[in-house]
């Protein structure tokens, strides 16, 4: 019985996120104007967490080789959904503290990047694990193949939210100074774009605790199955697949639906009979939050 409830937790909570990430790649291909760099980083992340949500939803099946293929696409893309937040921590590091424009020229390192790290701990992964049904194919033996999940997956994991966090610190401070600076000249005009950058921050701020609300409880889970193998704890499982399982629901809704979103949809709806228009909630899709344009 906890193990069907286990599974139906993570499949529902997958099944969200993919609604949410298919959401913002059909966004994506939609809109044209909506295909800018920074907006490319979320779409490659809402890719991800779709096909991440989709094959956790598709549990592990008796067949081998559909066990095999399974696990690998569902490992290599849950890996490359938190490092692909990693190159939009980096963008808006290397766009805001650093100021410099040319970090579309990074987009194929990018690519190597979250691609090749993800097949290399992916690869890795696979080293002495077994494989048979059950909702995770692969088969743990021994201590050797669960020290190598948690430096395939978990190490990565929480270099990325480290590294998040760090950058997000230092965004942080830099507007923290130019406020200052601005506000010891009087400097009106900048104070307004320095307003601008600090509410679109309070949103890109919080971004580093996805990962962390997300993966908090699954690592935790991790560690204690490490020391007490044979031993689980229901209410901690409950909290690993359900919180690990909306990672892209989480993901969508805070890099996807942004201002620039959000003024696509509603000049879309615009285009509709006025009778339609006002069943809609178009007053929320309007409001104007000024993201970091350099972006």
């Amino acid at each position: 019985l906890r193990d069907r409830i286990l599974d139906a937790v993570g499949t529902g909570a997958a099944a969200l996120s993919l609604a949410g990430s298919s959401f913002i790649v059909l966004c994506y291909l939609l809109f044209r104007e909506l295909r800018k760099f920074s907006f490319k980083l979320v779409f490659y992340l809402a890719v991800s967490d779709m096909f991440c949500s989709l094959f956790t939803i598709l549990g592990g099946p008796s067949n081998a080789f559909y066990c095999f293929a399974h696990d690998y696409s569902a490992h290599f893309f849950c890996v490359a959904s938190f490092l692909w937040t990693t190159t939009i921590a980096f963008t808006l590091h290397r766009t805001v503290v650093k100021h410099k424009t040319d970090v579309e020229e990074f987009g194929s390192i990018f690519h190597l990047y979250v691609w090749g790290t993800s097949l290399a701990t992916t690869v890795l992964r696979s080293i002495g694990s077994d494989y048979g049904p059950g909702s995770w194919c692969w088969i743990q033996q021994g201590s050797m193949a669960k020290v190598l999940h948690l430096v395939t997956f978990y190490l990565p994991l929480w270099g990325a939210i480290l590294y998040n966090g760090f950058t997000y610190y230092e965004v942080n401070r830099m507007l923290n100074n130019a406020t200052r600076m601005a506000a010891g000249i009087s400097d009106r005009s900048n104070q307004s774009d320095i307003r601008a950058d600090r509410k679109a921050f309070n949103r890109w701020g919080y971004y580093p605790l996805i990962l962390i609300g997300s993966w908090a409880f699954a690592t935790i889970n991790r560690l204690y199955d490490f020391a007490n193998p044979g031993h689980k704890i229901f209410w901690l499982s409950f909290l690993d697949v359900g919180f690990a399982g909306l990672m892209g629901l989480f993901n969508s809704i805070a890099y996807g639906l942004n201002s620039s979103v959000r003024r696509a949809i509603s000049e879309r709806i615009d285009m509709f009979p006025e009778r339609i228009k006002r069943s809609l909630p178009t007053s929320r899709l309007r409001s104007q939050e000024n993201e970091l344009t350099s972006l």
